[in-house]
């Protein structure tokens, strides 16, 4: 018995296609359990889609490329060439920009490395005008409150600021408000600048007006000493070049190679994330002079007091190494103080020592006497009769003091500086005047006469001497005894020296070296040396020297110095006053070297129109003489001479 399984719903069947039928025809009858016949049905009609041609999809891709292609062609036509000076001018607001990187200035020192002028951090203060304009600020008056802030920090009115705020030329991106700002000065300005942009981040209603105030980094020149030696230093001028003395002749050494930076800017600022490129400055070399500033100051206070206390017109101290020809100080007074240049006066900004040219008067008989003695024409012992007055050409000439017929020696000449025994003693240099005048003139061009001392000082004067076949007739005479030919100071000083040394002249030098930015010390060359007399006739011109100091009878014992023995000379000439080129008032002096016996250092004083006391050279001129030789052989540690000297007559029984 069969079991009929539970009821199913029946399943729907998806007709197919009919199969064909079995071979004989012969249907096979369904079975139990087997699938009923399916039935025949008919197929749905399927619908074929055919795509369009893609020739017209592509013309319209094209068209819309072209377009847009079309539409950039066009816009930069209009940028390149219709609207190119409007993007240009945009573009200036965030154009590069290049600054100089000014180089440090190399220092000045003493021998002994101490500081005569140095150069600290500064900021010269700039401002951009486009950016005070009315369409950056949307103000009106930005240039004025600017200078409302700025004029008393700078020191300068702001009707002043103002201007350099609103240019003639619109279009400036650069004007200088201030050089050489103090650290101090820029910090105030900063804060300012920073209150303000904070102010205006809070307050839409505040402007920052300092915005567009810059700084470039820079450095200003300083003298630590005030106007000691500020005759030889000389000063910067508002360029930073050096103005006068070693500052103007060493200048190139001294200032450097300025660099240079580049770098974009937006609103007066830089664009850190753009980048910049810089060529670095290169320091100047450091100079090292030959002065001992103590020296120097001794010298230069010695010269002011005695210039205050004579109410003289000025006056100059040189001293010297007389073996190296090396100036251990050169000093002037009045000087001026190069920290403060507003208040120095025009006259006293050089250095007077190598730029005035005077009479030496007295001084300069050394060359007669080193002329006679090197000819061989006298000796120190020659027997000269000097009478009170003496007539030669068309003058009569006469000594500083009336007196009875001298009978003096050579050296007595010297010692008691007899106008009239030095006449006598150089007419025998020839045997005509004319031929006596010759022989003369070639000794004061060997001894450095009206040629260039070869410091190459700024503005020097080479002197006034001139050939022998000019000579007037009173220049016959007078030149002998230093009247009708001019020098500067620093060639009387040579003079001397030059018999110190045995009769070598040194060109003198100011410069021992340069100190590279490598710190490479190179020496300064050597200076010229050149025999202008024998050994011999100098050691007896020394001898002759100290009966000028030594001798009771002798012009110049205000300069002796107890322990040394001392050479010199006086002088007291008539001065020509250079704004009316007449004679007035006197060019007082003295000049000598010490020890005697073995000398190191040469001292020369010159006062010009002393117009109260006395105006003689050995009694002005000779304490100062005294008082820097003492401190300078004291300085230089130069031991007491040993021996005595053996003294020369200064006159005869006749």
């Amino acid at each position: 018995m069969v079991e009929s399984s539970p009821r199913q719903p029946p399943r729907r069947r998806v007709p197919g296609p009919a199969k064909p039928a079995r071979s004989g025809g012969a249907q096979r009858r369904p079975g139990p359990g087997a699938r009923p016949a399916r039935r025949p049905a008919s197929r749905p009609a399927v619908r074929t889609i055919r795509l369009g041609s893609p020739r017209p999809r592509l013309r319209m891709v094209s068209l819309a490329l072209t377009l847009v292609l079309l539409a950039f062609v066009v816009r930069l036509l209009q940028v390149q060439g219709v609207d190119a000076s409007t993007y240009a001018a945009k573009a200036e607001k965030n154009r590069y920009v290049g600054y100089t990187l000014a180089a440090e200035r190399g220092g000045i020192t003493d021998r002994n490395g101490v500081e005569l002028a140095t150069s600290v951090d500064a900021y010269d203060i700039t401002a951009d005008p486009t950016l005070f304009s009315r369409e950056q600020l949307k103000i009106n008056d930005g240039p004025e409150q600017a200078a409302a802030l700025l004029a008393p920090i700078l020191g300068q009115q702001q009707e002043t600021i103002v201007r350099k705020l609103r240019p003639e030329n619109k279009n400036s991106r650069y004007t200088l408000l201030a050089r050489r700002q103090t650290p101090q000065v820029w910090k105030q300005i900063k804060d300012l600048k920073t209150a303000l942009a904070t102010k205006a981040e809070k307050d839409e209603s505040t402007v920052n007006v300092l915005a567009g105030v810059l700084s470039v980094a820079s450095s200003k020149r300083v003298y630590p000493n005030g106007d000691l030696a500020a005759g030889i230093l000389g000063w910067v001028n508002a360029d930073g070049k050096g103005g006068g003395g070693v500052e103007q002749q060493l200048n190139k050494a001294l200032s450097g190679k300025d660099g240079e930076i580049r770098y974009a800017q937006s609103g007066g600022r830089q664009v850190p994330t753009v980048g910049s490129t810089e060529t670095p400055a290169v320091p100047g070399s450091d100079v090292e002079l030959t002065i001992d500033r103590d020296i120097q100051w001794a010298a230069q206070n010695a010269i002011s007091e005695q210039v205050a206390k004579s109410k003289a017109d000025r006056g100059y101290v040189i001293v010297q190494d007389t073996r190296t020809g090396q100036i251990l100080a050169m000093a002037n007074s009045p000087g001026f103080d190069p920290n403060d240049l507003s208040e120095a006066s025009a006259a006293n900004m050089g250095n007077a020592a190598v730029q005035d040219a005077y009479e030496p008067g007295s001084t300069a008989k050394v060359i007669s006497m080193a002329a006679v003695l090197e000819e061989g024409v006298a000796t120190p012992l020659t027997n000269v009769v000097v009478p009170n007055r003496l007539h030669r050409g068309d003058r009569l000439f006469k000594d500083d003091i009336d007196h009875p017929t001298w009978y003096l020696t050579l050296n007595g000449v010297l010692a008691k500086s007899s106008n009239i025994g030095t006449i006598l003693a150089t007419g025998q240099l020839g045997k005509t005047q004319k031929q006596s005048n010759r022989i003369l003139y070639n000794y004061l061009r060997k001894f450095g006469f009206g040629s260039p001392t070869g410091l190459g000082f700024p503005g020097e004067t080479p002197g006034i001497l001139a050939a022998p076949n000019t000579w007037s007739t009173s220049q016959q005479y007078t030149i002998p005894f230093g009247q009708g030919v001019s020098i500067n100071a620093m060639q009387a000083a040579s003079v001397y020296s030059t018999v110190a040394n045995g009769g070598v002249r040194v060109e003198p030098t100011l410069v021992r070296g340069t100190k590279g930015p490598d710190g490479q010390f190179t020496p300064a060359p050597k200076p010229k040396k050149t025999r202008v007399i024998s050994a011999k006739t100098a050691k007896t011109l020394a001898r002759m020297l100290e009966s000028v100091v030594d001798d009771e009878e002798g012009t110049g014992t205000k300069a002796r110095i107890p322990g040394y023995r001392v050479a010199g000379k006086t002088g007291t000439a008539n001065r020509v006053d250079p704004a009316t080129g007449r004679y007035r008032g006197y060019t007082s002096s003295f000049a000598g070297f010490a020890p005697a016996d073995k000398p190191r250092v040469t001292v020369y004083c010159a006062i010009q129109n002393a117009t109260s006391g006395n105006y003689f050279g050995g009694q002005i001129c000779g304490p100062i003489y005294k008082k820097v030789m003492e401190f300078a052989l004291k300085t230089l540690q130069v031991p007491p001479t040993g021996a005595k000297a053996a003294k020369l007559p200064v006159g005869y029984k006749p």
